[in-house]
């Protein structure tokens, strides 16, 4: 594998012309190495490398080998797209894998007609990428519209009735509170407050909540967006119960919340992680203990199931792949299973999975179901 921090840093100019790997089939993937997501960007990168570098050691997909090539894009739309083309034409990268977040797939996404490349498993749940459908890109995880609905029906089964939802203003909060309507039309929120992503006034959002009486909060942002609206919420009085999307599951934010995370409820859009009865857990642990890896996360499970769905497009798209023939091979792909989660694909639906579920975070600082 190449070292990904000398790929993150490298100048462009330099990295196209460092030399090439024995690698025979090469993928690249643009996304947020440094900033509030970095922690989620690189469990996620660990698992898919985990699955990779399995399937070398039998030799490859048809004898040849895989390596992902990581460039760091800063969540910045504009250098997403760049980092795209210059995997196309200047690596000449087979396909896209795992961009992270719903501006920068959406940036990346618009550059792949003119390769006529796949992206593989895009981290974001936006339905952007997937109303209407787009030829090339193929998601593996649930949307953020079919989170939401899981969050709104918990509330409704704990006999909530206050719905406050609170989001970033972004593409990212947008799509996600669309869902809010859109996926149980019955549920209208008491309050709907939207912030500035560089310029938040939690103290201000906090004391409008807990004047709502609002019994239950959807925050829908970064985990350091969100731990600081929790504090801030609390320190207003408010005691509703909190729930937030699958782009927060990873301990990390467990980390950022602190001694306020115990109780705080997360979306999840793979099985429980600690799930030995789960055939994907399983395997990704079984994978991951022969490398030191003992304890997995949600994020690493979202790589490594996405690294399953990329290697049987290559295996399906023959000894002498295209990016052509992968996308050919990607739109064959109906009831694939991966280890309990079924993956299914056609030209007209990349849906791939609408496995949702939900964590809550323990006294111990965990992730429990």
């Amino acid at each position: 594998m190449f070292n990904l921090k000398s790929i993150a840093w490298l100048g462009l100019a330099q990295l196209l012309l460092a030399p090439l790997s024995q690698a025979q089939i090469l993928v690249g993937q643009t996304a947020a190495f440094n900033g509030p997501d970095s922690a989620y960007v690189r469990e996620a990168r660990t698992g898919a490398t985990l699955y990779f570098d399995a399937v070398n050691e039998q030799g490859g997909v048809h004898g040849q080998k895989i390596e992902l090539v990581s460039i760091d894009d800063g969540d910045d739309p504009q250098r997403a797209a760049h980092n795209v083309r210059a995997l196309m034409a200047g690596w000449n990268t087979l396909a896209l894998f795992m961009s992270h977040g719903t501006s920068t797939s959406q940036a990346a996404a618009a550059v792949l007609p003119a390769y006529r490349a796949p992206l593989v498993g895009p981290s974001s749940g936006a339905q952007s990428l997937r109303q209407p459908v787009h030829p090339y890109v193929f998601n593996v995880r649930a949307s953020y519209r079919r989170e939401v609905q899981q969050a709104v029906q918990a509330m409704q089964r704990l006999g909530l009735e206050r719905l406050a939802v609170v989001q970033v203003g972004n593409a990212f909060g947008d799509d996600a509170a669309v869902g809010v309507v859109d996926a149980v039309p019955a549920v209208r929120p008491v309050l709907s407050e939207t912030f500035d992503p560089e310029r938040p006034d939690f103290d201000a959002i906090g004391a409008r909540v807990a004047k709502s009486n609002a019994q239950l909060v959807l925050f829908i942002a970064d985990s350091a967006a969100v731990a600081a609206g929790v504090r801030a919420l609390r320190d207003a009085g408010s005691r509703a119960q909190v729930i937030t999307l699958s782009n927060n599951a990873s301990p990390a934010f467990i980390q950022r919340l602190g001694p306020l995370a115990r109780g705080v409820i997360v979306t999840q859009v793979f099985p429980y992680e600690r799930s030995m009865v789960s055939p994907l857990v399983k395997r990704a642990m079984d994978v991951g203990r022969t490398r030191g890896i003992h304890e997995l996360t949600q994020p690493l499970m979202e790589g490594f199931a996405a690294a399953q769905v990329l290697v049987e497009g290559l295996r399906r798209a023959g000894p002498k792949p295209t990016r052509e023939k992968l996308v050919t091979a990607l739109n064959g792909i109906a009831r694939l299973n991966i280890g309990g989660v079924m993956i299914d694909y056609s030209p007209t639906d990349h849906t791939g999975t609408t496995y949702a579920d939900m964590a809550v975070i323990s006294e111990l600082g965990r992730f429990q179901r």
